[in-house]
């Protein structure tokens, strides 16, 4: 019996959980997800459209599944598929079904090299000194000010814009649209945002093929056998991936360390610490994504849950960086943490070919801005912060900080 056929009848079991999970306290993971990581693996939920899905919440589990090619992005029937949210993005099947494995392969193939150590070591300095431009412009304000507006929004946007050669001048246009396109409650604004934003690659393709640059985009022009649209596609989607969720990630994990005094000072007194504490940052508690979605190509067995072909599989990487058996006392932030097994970037054939990119800014965000701001603190209460719960990435909308 599929999960359809188990919500439909109630399988005997208890009704389901809905997602997204009610989060009383944006610094700690949802209670409903840490009693289902002590009940088992894997859960039939409800998703926020209603739709019958598996959650799989076990670290060891999620992370076998992310490299699975028993799982997928796409659908054979893609207009009836179970679907997370209304994003055209997240929100349900992308790809093609027939050749969505070989067509995974090819983007990785086209995109890896200009992520590859070599390119990055190079590109650190200058990571570097974009943060110290912005932490320069930040101690010329009077406080409070706003750490989001000031440091975690522009940096991400900045270096993705110079590594691809998109004008920084267009950023206001540009993250309007991946604003909307993330939007996970209404399929309209999603679908118009990824249509403008498209349109956006397609008049930047053709500007890079008459004038090309030093830059990401001018190379995938002059790549054999890479045409407009494509080159337009993979454009606009690093443009996405490489800014939106480091600006999440530097917000979060200042509002982390800021939480509790003690943290921020001891990253100030031992700089040989921001390492770990990056990787806490990405594990970090609080996280409440709802799972990957993934899509079954087949029939299987999933540690007990009788999975069929086209149910919707959503590998929880939130619930799974909290598995006490892999982080003890998971829902503490520790900066000194050795987190390494994180699933944040994914793993295997879909591990994030920019997480490199990621670690970089923040390293140089975490080391600049306690040195600099070493009685840094919060300008308003935890609870009293806004939140973004339109989109899939989430985060903060502003931080207020003071020194």
């Amino acid at each position: 019996m599929g999960i359809q056929s188990e919500v439909n009848t109630g399988g005997g079991a208890a009704p389901p959980v809905r997602l997204p999970f009610d989060q009383p306290d944006p610094l700690h993971s949802p209670p409903v997800q840490r009693e289902l990581l002590a009940r088992g693996p894997v859960h039939w939920v409800r998703t926020a459209v209603g739709d019958a899905a598996w959650l799989v919440t076990d670290h060891a589990l999620v992370r076998d599944l992310l490299d699975d090619a028993r799982l997928g992005r796409s659908h054979p029937a893609p207009d009836g598929a179970a679907r997370v949210g209304e994003s055209v993005l997240f929100g349900g099947p992308v790809g093609d079904y027939g050749t969505e494995h070989s067509d995974h392969a090819r983007m990785r193939a086209l995109l890896q090299p200009h992520f590859s150590p070599k390119r990055m070591r190079a590109l650190r300095p200058r990571v570097e000194a974009l943060t110290a431009e912005l932490i320069d412009d930040l101690a010329r304000q009077a406080p409070p000010a706003d750490l989001h507006r000031a440091v975690a929004l522009p940096l991400p946007i900045a270096v993705i814009c110079e590594l691809l050669g998109v004008p920084y001048a267009d950023r206001e246009r540009f993250r309007a649209w991946t604003q909307a396109a993330a939007d996970a409650t209404d399929r309209a604004r999603s679908e118009q945002g990824m249509a403008e934003l498209f349109g956006y690659g397609k008049d930047l393709v053709a500007r890079k093929r008459r004038d090309p640059g030093d830059d990401v985009v001018s190379r995938l022009c002059a790549t054999e056998g890479v045409g407009d649209d494509e080159a337009a596609m993979l454009s606009m989607a690093l443009l996405f991936a490489g800014h939106e969720t480091t600006v999440v990630a530097i917000g979060r994990g200042a509002l982390l360390l800021l939480a509790e005094p003690g943290r921020w000072r001891r990253l100030r007194d031992d700089p040989d610490l921001v390492g770990t504490a990056v990787e806490e940052i990405l594990r970090a508690p609080g996280k409440n994504t709802g799972g990957i979605p993934r899509y079954a190509r087949a029939d299987f067995d999933l540690a007990g849950a009788p999975v069929r072909a086209g149910d919707l599989v959503l590998l929880d990487t939130g619930a799974a960086n909290h598995d006490p058996a892999v982080f003890p006392d998971p829902e503490r932030f520790d900066p000194g943490r050795r987190a390494a097994a994180h699933l944040a970037f994914g793993h295997g054939a879909r591990h994030c070919i920019g997480a490199p990119l990621a670690r970089i800014e923040l390293h140089a965000v975490f080391t600049r801005l306690p040195a600099r701001f070493p009685d840094m603190r919060l300008a308003a209460e935890v609870g009293e912060l806004d939140w973004n719960r339109r989109t899939v990435t989430g985060g903060l909308t502003e931080l207020p900080v003071a020194w």
